[in-house]
Protein backbone atom coordinates (compact mmCIF):
# COMPACT_ATOMS: atom_id res chain seq x y z
CA UNK A 1 0.00 0.00 0.00
CA UNK A 2 1.45 3.19 -1.45
CA UNK A 3 1.35 6.70 0.07
CA UNK A 4 0.39 9.05 -2.44
CA UNK A 5 1.47 13.42 -1.14
CA UNK A 6 -2.94 14.99 -1.13
CA UNK A 7 -2.97 18.76 -0.71
CA UNK A 8 -2.58 19.24 2.76
CA UNK A 9 0.91 17.59 2.74
CA UNK A 10 2.32 19.55 0.40
CA UNK A 11 0.79 23.03 2.05
CA UNK A 12 2.54 21.53 5.18
CA UNK A 13 5.69 20.96 3.17
CA UNK A 14 5.50 24.83 1.80
CA UNK A 15 5.14 26.51 5.23
CA UNK A 16 8.17 24.18 6.15
CA UNK A 17 9.77 25.34 3.63
CA UNK A 18 9.33 29.34 3.30
CA UNK A 19 10.05 29.34 7.31
CA UNK A 20 12.88 27.08 6.55
CA UNK A 21 13.83 29.04 3.16
CA UNK A 22 13.95 32.07 5.35
CA UNK A 23 16.34 30.80 8.28
CA UNK A 24 18.86 29.98 5.50
CA UNK A 25 18.36 33.38 3.61
CA UNK A 26 19.10 34.97 7.07
CA UNK A 27 22.28 32.93 7.79
CA UNK A 28 23.53 33.32 4.50
CA UNK A 29 23.37 36.74 3.50
CA UNK A 30 23.63 39.88 4.94
CA UNK A 31 19.71 40.41 5.33
CA UNK A 32 18.87 40.31 9.14
CA UNK A 33 17.18 36.59 10.29
CA UNK A 34 14.40 38.29 11.88
CA UNK A 35 13.53 40.34 8.90
CA UNK A 36 13.86 37.10 6.09
CA UNK A 37 11.89 34.89 8.82
CA UNK A 38 9.19 37.61 9.42
CA UNK A 39 8.79 37.91 5.34
CA UNK A 40 8.92 34.30 4.54
CA UNK A 41 6.41 33.78 7.56
CA UNK A 42 4.41 35.68 5.26
CA UNK A 43 4.27 33.66 2.96
CA UNK A 44 3.53 30.95 5.18
CA UNK A 45 0.44 32.60 6.34
CA UNK A 46 -0.29 32.80 2.71
CA UNK A 47 -0.38 29.32 2.34
CA UNK A 48 -2.15 28.47 6.01
CA UNK A 49 -4.76 31.29 4.48
CA UNK A 50 -5.11 29.22 1.62
CA UNK A 51 -5.59 26.46 2.89
CA UNK A 52 -8.24 27.27 5.25
CA UNK A 53 -10.54 29.47 3.28
CA UNK A 54 -10.13 29.02 -0.22
CA UNK A 55 -9.50 25.37 -0.73
CA UNK A 56 -11.13 24.76 2.72
CA UNK A 57 -11.64 20.44 3.81
CA UNK A 58 -15.17 20.74 3.03
CA UNK A 59 -16.72 20.83 -0.21
CA UNK A 60 -19.97 23.26 0.91
CA UNK A 61 -21.03 24.43 4.04
CA UNK A 62 -24.02 22.24 4.21
CA UNK A 63 -21.30 19.41 4.84
CA UNK A 64 -20.45 20.73 8.22
CA UNK A 65 -23.99 20.14 9.41
CA UNK A 66 -23.85 16.25 8.67
CA UNK A 67 -24.00 14.27 11.48
CA UNK A 68 -22.26 11.43 12.58
CA UNK A 69 -22.75 8.35 14.14
CA UNK A 70 -21.52 6.93 16.65
CA UNK A 71 -20.10 4.07 14.89
CA UNK A 72 -18.40 6.17 12.58
CA UNK A 73 -15.79 7.54 15.09
CA UNK A 74 -12.89 6.33 15.36
CA UNK A 75 -12.36 4.52 18.97
CA UNK A 76 -9.37 6.74 20.05
CA UNK A 77 -11.80 9.76 19.37
CA UNK A 78 -14.38 8.64 20.98
CA UNK A 79 -15.89 9.60 24.79
CA UNK A 80 -17.66 6.51 24.91
CA UNK A 81 -16.86 3.86 26.02
CA UNK A 82 -18.07 0.67 23.01
CA UNK A 83 -20.36 -2.55 23.81
CA UNK A 84 -17.70 -4.72 22.51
Amino acid sequence: MGYSLHYYDLVLLCIAASLGLGAGIGYATAIALEISIAVLGLVALGFIVHALFVNGPVDQPEELTDEVDIEEVPQVLSPVESAD
